[in-house]
């Protein structure tokens, strides 16, 4: 059963080769795309769990085991394979949970995460979504990516907008960084602005230092599953859809338009038993996340990039085991700060997304893809992502036959 499963092309690195790779530009990385999950996407769990009534300490189970668990398989697979794979939690999948809370319980939703888990384990295991990526045409995807995207790149002009005294000087580091390639050797850009962008908001009295309160550490509460048909029917096939075809189809798109090549049965077992052990603690499931492996990806050399996720995946499980310290600490950071690092950060993925779409074939099922992906609308409570990949698909069949032979 396990035969097909993809084996690491060469033996992992020692401790003296993984120090040979880091490097700043890779730590840079690793950190944006930690605090990019640390942040925004916390913001949405506690949302969804304090309106569907969850306990503080089941919201702090929540952020542990989405943090801890996925930060171990990080670690695991970025240090296996060489490659960037940096696992989170679906984020559509979160915002689908949050109406069903409103009328199942949280032991019913748990049971729907395990069931989860175990589609994806079996899907895994016989090989059926590599054989379904591989069908897929990459431009459509990319188009699918370049939609989900969009919104950090107007992010960081939203940001200019809202607080100029911060994002403002951030934006002038990152271009006066690039400008001059020795000194962005030195101090990779995405860096510079995030210093300066921690000085202005210090500077300019735009961090509540109150509101970081005193270290502590996370204590997990076990879950016990309730079995329920009508849970499960609604959210097990609509989960697994947004882990399989929305999250980690960004994330192998992306990571394979960066020149890696992610083994998508391996990653897909691991997501399965990643939500297996993460709904033990209440946590939904796992996902190889799009937009921090996109900025892992996003500069270096490509064969030192895994190094990045190593970073990654240390400060996810630090976050994990210190969660209601880092989350305080994350949430009191001024909105437009995180708009702009990730919006700069984004800029190079974004760019390389809108390239693959529409540089040959299959260029308006990829724009059908963009579109769609854009409008945000959901259907029988399937994110956008999903539908922009069936309508971009379903249009490039009818209209661009040839460019399927």
């Amino acid at each position: 059963m396990f035969s097909h499963l993809e084996r690491p092309p060469r033996a992992p690195p020692g401790p003296r080769r993984i120090w040979a790779d880091f490097g700043p530009g890779y730590a840079a990385n690793g950190f944006v795309g930690w605090m990019f999950a640390a942040t925004a996407p916390v913001a949405i769990i506690l949302a969804v769990g304090t309106a569907g009534g969850l306990k503080e300490a089941e919201l702090a189970s929540w952020i542990f085991g989405a943090f801890f668990v996925n930060g171990l398989l990080t670690l695991l697979f970025c240090w296996l394979y060489r490659q960037p794979l940096a696992f989170f939690w679906t984020i559509p999948g979160t915002v689908l949970v949050g109406p069903a809370l409103g009328h199942l319980s949280f032991a019913e939703v748990v049971g729907a995460y395990c069931a989860t888990g175990a589609l994806m384990l079996v899907l895994g295991m016989t090989g059926w979504v590599r054989r379904a990526m591989q069908a897929l045409p990459m431009p459509i995807v990319m188009g699918m990516v370049a939609g989900v995207f969009l919104r950090f790149g107007l992010d960081l002009v939203r940001a200019l907008h809202a607080d100029i005294g911060i994002a403002a000087p951030m934006v002038a580091a990152w271009l006066g960084l690039g400008l001059v390639p020795a000194l962005g050797r030195r101090l990779p850009p995405l860096i510079g602005a995030l210093i300066v962008g921690v000085l202005a908001a210090v500077l300019l009295g735009r961090v509540d230092a109150a509101a970081l309160g005193a270290l502590e550490f996370a204590r997990p509460v076990l879950q016990t599953p309730a079995w329920r048909a009508a849970a499960l029917v609604e959210l097990v096939v609509p989960l697994a859809i947004t882990v399989l075809a929305v999250q980690n189809g960004q994330g192998f798109a992306v990571l394979k338009a960066a020149g890696h090549e992610p083994p998508v049965d391996a990653i897909t077992v691991a997501c399965g038993a990643g939500a297996l052990a993460s709904a033990a603690v209440g946590a939904v499931s796992t996902c190889l996340t799009g937009p921090t492996n996109a900025i892992l990806a996003s500069s270096g050399q490509r064969e030192r990039q895994y190094t990045a996720g190593l970073c990654t995946g240390v400060l996810a499980v630090a976050f994990g085991l210190m969660a209601p310290a880092f989350t305080r600490l994350a949430l009191a950071a001024p909105k437009p700060f995180i708009m702009a690092l990730a919006g700069l950060a984004m800029l190079r993925v974004l760019q390389a997304a809108f390239v693959a779409s529409f540089r040959d074939r299959h260029a308006l099922g990829a724009l059908v893809s963009f579109l769609v992906t854009v409008a945000d609308l959901a259907l029988l409570n399937i994110g956008a992502a999903f539908w922009g990949l069936v309508a971009g698909f379903a249009v490039s069949w009818a209209l661009e036959r040839g460019d399927f032979r």
